[in-house]
């Protein structure tokens, strides 16, 4: 048999690091994870590379910054061109699946949409269009009821399973299976079917579906079946099994609905804690109490208290819906023999508001609970309970698994190997980047938000492009982020510190690929 471990990695969507038991959540329940996290290390300071779905992922995938990598905010798509380190994975002999999300691709019939530049030139980009379309096949390929099979290798991976968007109405491969399983499939879709409730909060929707029909289920079952296929198979595997949940809308189907009471949970902090809030909050502020609700279904909103109990209390009904799903496949594994030489992963793509200062969802605003994700590392060479403090990001990601697999990177990845901290080092990085780039005007911003900032144990800078104002935390003293700095005097040593950092990891962002074949 193969002496090189398998790997499973299980990503979440939109998913803080505190909505976890082992992260001291005190309301929602997640004993599979727990578990998980009793018999690995947890990282509790770890961050995305930037907190959006599309552009993290593909820096999961590439060890890569957005501004090296292309993927800078969603809609956009990562190159056929970019290896990926599943690619290296592949090329060394592992099987590979992408089982749910994928989101490297827009996967939508809808229009790229273009800044009003002006120009009319006979060239649009700056870019050459890959030769090929590359999973651009969404919807169009999905419609009949034959399955859609993928070219490969996508990305690396040589088995597809793709579930699309979010919710009870998820496309993909999901939606064929959906439409096969259930002949009612469409009343089932259908708004007017939803549910009686009495919540309020905006995306709050009661689903018919049953839970063996909603798209987690479908997801769970999907990784169980690889599992168990691999099980006879002398080749080593990665699989990455991909939630799309608990991402909004707010539906858990079935008992999640009503597992948690609303009532249960507080939120970590109200506008009015903010001692001096910065325009993005008070924008949002403004629209609130002049408008309410939301301007788009994904625009980050304000709302009243109780609205964002009910948020907290479905995406908790959520977060336990893919627990439970955990469990079965960790189970799975165990009972095909394959835990033992088993690598799992659990890890989020970004955060949530989900109640910092009476917010919902994400935006150009950057808090600590979007960029600060949970990294659970179960090692089958020592299923020990560890929590490392170690600053680690999601370029890092790659680095690990290869060296853990024993394969080099490419040339030209940025991210740095932290399986030192799975075996005891206190220490990775001394600071971390976070790229933000918005692809339109939103939150208050009159262009398109571009934000930089520089993480440390301690501190936490963002600097908007083109704003007269930024943001300074003391993340020690205010870990919750209510008081900011930047105009404060007797910080301003601290932030000019902070500044040469942050250009000292500007400066950095350069694709090193590929290399030069001369000496001089």
């Amino acid at each position: 048999m193969t002496t090189k471990p398998n790997f499973l990695y299980v990503m979440v969507d939109q998913h803080r690091a505190d909505w976890l038991g082992c992260y001291g959540h005190p309301v929602v329940k997640t004993p599979n994870i727990d578990e998980l996290a009793a018999k690995g290390t947890r990282f509790d300071e770890f961050h995305v590379a930037t907190p959006v779905c599309m552009p993290n992922r593909a820096s999961f995938m590439t060890g890569r910054m957005p501004s090296l990598h292309g993927l800078r905010y969603n809609g956009c798509t990562l190159s056929k061109r970019a290896n990926t380190f599943v690619d290296v994975l592949k090329a060394s002999g592992y099987a590979t699946a992408s089982i749910g999300k994928s989101h490297l691709q827009p996967m939508t019939a809808m229009e790229a949409r273009h800044p009003e530049s002006g120009l009319n030139g006979p060239i649009k980009e700056a870019w050459k269009d890959d030769l090929e379309n590359y999973g651009y096949e969404e919807p169009k390929c999905y419609i009949e009821s034959e399955r859609f099979d993928f070219p490969t290798p996508y990305y690396g991976f040589d088995h597809i399973d793709m579930v699309t968007a979010h919710g009870d109405k998820a496309g993909g491969h999901y939606k064929q299976w959906f439409k096969e399983t259930y002949p009612d499939w469409q009343a089932l879709h259908d708004p007017a079917n939803q549910l009686p409730h009495n919540y309020t909060c905006p995306q709050a929707y009661r689903t018919p579906i049953p839970e063996d029909g909603y798209p987690s289920a479908y997801i769970r079952d999907r990784a169980k079946e690889y599992l168990t296929s691999r099980a006879t198979v002398d080749q080593p595997f990665y699989a990455f099994v991909s939630f799309p949940d608990p991402h909004h809308p707010f539906n858990p189907p079935g008992k999640y609905w009503d597992m948690y009471d609303p009532d249960d949970f507080d939120l970590p902090t109200r506008y009015e804690d903010h001692k001096n809030p910065p325009p993005p909050l008070v924008n949002a502020r403004q629209y609130y109490e002049e408008t309410g609700g939301q301007q788009t279904p994904q625009h980050a909103f304000m709302t009243s208290d109780r609205e964002v109990q009910e948020a907290m209390a479905l995406t908790a009904g959520m977060i336990t819906m893919i627990d439970d799903a955990i469990g079965e496949i960790i189970q799975t594994l165990k009972d095909s023999g394959q835990y033992e030489n088993t690598v799992i992963i659990f890890n989020a793509d970004h955060g949530d508001y989900l109640g910092d200062f009476n917010m919902l969802m994400k935006g150009p605003w950057i808090l600590r609970s979007l960029n600060r994700v949970p990294m659970i590392w179960s090692d089958p060479s020592d299923r020990t309970q560890k929590a490392t403090s170690a600053l680690a990001s999601t370029i890092d990601i790659s680095a690990t698994i290869l060296e853990r697999a024993g394969v080099d990177p490419y040339f030209g990845i940025q991210g740095k190997s932290f399986l030192p901290c799975i075996k005891g080092a206190s220490k990775h990085r001394k600071n971390l980047l976070i790229e933000y780039n918005d692809g339109f005007p939103r939150g208050g911003f009159d262009v398109s938000a571009r934000v930089r900032s520089i993480v440390k144990k301690d501190w936490q800078l963002s600097v908007y492009k083109g704003e007269k104002w930024g943001e300074l935390y003391d993340l020690k003293s205010d870990p919750l982020q209510t008081h900011n700095l930047w105009d404060s005097p007797a910080h301003a040593t601290t932030k000019s510190a902070l500044f040469e950092e942050l250009a000292q990891l500007l400066i950095e962002q350069m694709d090193e690929s590929p290399q030069s074949n001369r000496l001089a």
